[in-house]
């Protein structure tokens, strides 16, 4: 019993070593297997690291960034990752936005703009600390510099260049369109116009052709001269008055444009249209030949048929003219009584001076137009020294128009049924004629001044 006794303690001992060899197996077991991985510094970057299967990036993208991670190197180094997207899944031209996936494959470049420039290199994009590699705009520091046949420049567009340089948008683009030196004739622009043009750009071009008439500071409301009622109001204060219209304008375009595809006379060249006028009349002037045209509106039901109001038409008239209104700086009418053009812009057309010029007419008594430009153009005449004519444009309530290819000097109305009287080409006329026998039948609308013919 005692020699058993004796030999417990050296059992004890040896299970105890046994314990001590499996725990150090254990633990080297442990430590051959990779430790678990850190967690992410900042939790809102973790949704990042599956960017490798998003749409338009590469697949192996994932390994660059696993490489990048291995060797210690982080996103923000930029060397080999920009938040989180690998370079590897980057524009190969740009180097800042993902390449262009369609669904089966992952194209090189972003866009197709990326895709037809050339750039020299794919450096590397813009670090996380703000600089731009050697050949990236030296101004916005993302896109590459622009290269043409002969070099390669600071900057990747024009518009950067202005930008870096204001001096440049003002007086440098001068020299380099030519040496151009007219400014663009938008209100309040100082650049210097487009070498082809009048205008620095498409949106000032838009601007100048439909600024209002009155202040041309403000874009015209639709259908109307004017930005705004106040400078209508403003506008019908002034009238009688004539306002220019600046060249380019889309008036003066619809005018100058009617002018020339009306001159018919065969052997004549259609002459220069200078300036154009807008007749502004007053409230009252007005208020008269819209309830006139109300009128034949209302009988006639024109709108109906797809015409304007009344059958309202733009046809010309020659007068004669005693002062130089409407020659360069002449815009205020004179008091002469025998300066038709005055008369007629101040007052309107007035029946009641038929026949004291010419004596007679083929249509009787009544207040004679044309479609034809060159044919009103035979009756304008100057008592004055100018180097241009005048003619007005009148809008003109036609209604039911008769007809009519032979003179009939006794009419002084037209024919029962009809509004005014159409004088076709054809019969004692080689060119048309609109006839009216009502002063509110007719308004002067415009006053086109043109070279001789």
């Amino acid at each position: 019993m005692s020699s058993m006794a004796s030999h417990i303690p050296m059992a004890l001992s040896f299970l105890s070593s046994v314990a001590s060899v499996a725990s150090g197996l254990q633990k080297a077991s442990n430590s051959s297997q990779p430790p678990p991985p850190p967690p992410p510094q900042n939790p809102l970057a973790a949704p990042l690291q599956n960017v490798s299967n998003l749409p338009g990036t590469s697949t192996t993208s994932s390994s660059a960034s696993a490489a990048a991670s291995t060797n210690g190197t982080t996103a923000a180094s930029g060397s080999a990752s920009l938040a989180g997207i690998s370079v590897v899944a980057l524009c190969i031209s740009c180097q800042v936005k993902p390449k262009y996936f369609d669904g089966s494959k992952t194209h090189p470049f972003c866009s197709k703009t990326c895709a037809a420039s050339k750039p020299k290199s794919s450096s590397a994009p813009k670090t996380g600390s703000g600089q731009a590699s050697a050949n990236t705009c030296v101004f916005c520091k993302v896109r590459p510099k622009y290269t043409d046949n002969n070099r390669t420049h600071d900057y990747c567009s024009k518009a950067c260049a202005n930008r870096a340089n204001p001096q440049r948008k003002q007086s440098g683009l001068a020299a380099s369109h030519g040496g151009n030196q007219n400014t663009c004739q938008a209100p309040g622009c100082t650049i210097p116009a487009h070498p082809t043009g009048d205008y620095c750009s498409v949106s000032h071009k838009t601007l100048a052709e439909n600024l209002c008439l009155l202040c041309l500071k403000q874009t015209k409301m639709a259908n109307s001269h004017f930005c705004s009622q106040t400078c209508i109001d403003d506008a019908e204060k002034k009238g009688p008055a004539i306002l220019e219209v600046p060249n380019g304008h889309v008036t003066f375009k619809s005018v100058a444009d009617q002018f020339k595809a009306s001159w018919r006379h065969v052997g004549s060249t259609c002459p220069t249209v200078r300036r154009i006028y807008k007749i502004i009349l007053p409230p009252t002037t007005l208020a008269n030949y819209e309830k006139y045209r109300d009128a034949v509106e209302a009988k006639g039901q024109f709108v109906a048929q797809g015409r304007s109001k009344g059958n309202e038409n733009r046809r010309w008239h020659g007068t004669r003219r005693t002062c130089n209104l409407g020659d360069k700086g002449h815009t205020q009418f004179c008091a002469s009584t025998t300066c038709s053009l005055c008369s007629i812009i101040k007052n309107s057309y007035d029946i009641s001076l038929w026949g004291k010029k010419t004596g007679w007419g083929r249509f009787g008594k009544g207040i004679y137009t044309s479609s034809t430009s060159s044919k009103s153009n035979d009756y304008s005449h100057n008592d004055c020294k100018s180097s241009l004519k005048a003619i007005l444009l009148n809008k003109v309530v036609v209604g039911k128009g008769c007809k009519m290819l032979q003179d009939s000097t006794s009419l002084t109305a037209p024919p029962t049924g009809f509004d005014s009287v159409l004088a076709e080409k054809g019969g004692s006329l080689n060119y048309d004629e609109l006839v009216v026998y009502t002063n509110d039948a007719i308004r002067p609308s415009y006053l086109v001044m043109y070279d001789e013919p």
